[in-house]
């Protein structure tokens, strides 16, 4: 797939992904639009399928699914590196890394916000040849996750789908590695994450051109 392409499946695959909230009616029409400009493929059926099924639903409604899906299970959340590193501090270690990538980008992050949380790196690989850098580093996170929406016939899954089938599937070893995850469950440590934590700003939006 073409990069301008595959920054419109990026570009869509956030906004599909973030917590629908006022504006994002107005959001979908968006995405809706930067799809139309794809050629047919896999990814641009899977996302128009997720969208249609958005798009019948009250915003109330979406949110409280959103909350429900993501928020409400560790196991299908949206911030990738938790799926590696669980609560450790590897895990500060990894987002500190990530925030490099957004620093190099010219990108800053909204206060309190952490740098692996999928729609933000959605974005940023949407608007950086670093940022698609940074997301093909989490095809184990993102194949958990499709797995674990997969189970919960969430059709999130088929958002996930689009961007595994842009950024490519998992090898063997990352494979393995995904079932030794769901194996041995997240890892924990008393330490705290506060000081990998970006202080302030915020991600732009992407313009789905």
């Amino acid at each position: 797939m073409k990069p301008k392409e595959s920054a419109l499946v990026f570009g869509c695959a956030s906004v599909i992904l973030s917590y629908p909230e006022d504006g994002f009616t107005q959001d979908l029409e968006s995405a809706r639009g930067g799809l139309e400009r794809l050629g047919r493929s896999q990814a641009k059926a899977s996302l128009s399928s997720v969208l249609e099924w958005l798009s019948e639903m009250e915003v109330a409604q979406a949110a409280a699914n959103y909350v429900e899906t993501f928020d409400l299970q560790k196991k299908r959340s949206l911030h990738l590196t938790y799926y590696l590193y669980g609560d450790t501090r590897e895990r500060g270690m990894a987002l500190s890394s990530l925030m490099e990538a957004y620093k190099a980008s010219g990108f800053t992050l909204g206060q309190g916000e952490l740098p692996d949380f999928l729609p933000a790196l959605l974005e940023l690989a949407a608007a950086s040849p670093l940022g698609r850098e940074a997301l093909s580093n989490h095809r184990v996170a993102m194949t958990l996750l499709h797995d674990e929406l997969r189970k919960a016939k969430s059709p999130y899954e088929m958002a996930i789908a689009a961007v595994l089938n842009v950024v490519g599937g998992t090898s063997k070893t990352e494979r393995a590695t995904a079932l030794q995850i769901k194996s041995r469950g997240p890892l924990y440590e008393t330490v705290g994450l506060e000081p990998y934590v970006p202080q302030q700003a915020k991600v732009e939006k992407v313009e789905i051109r």
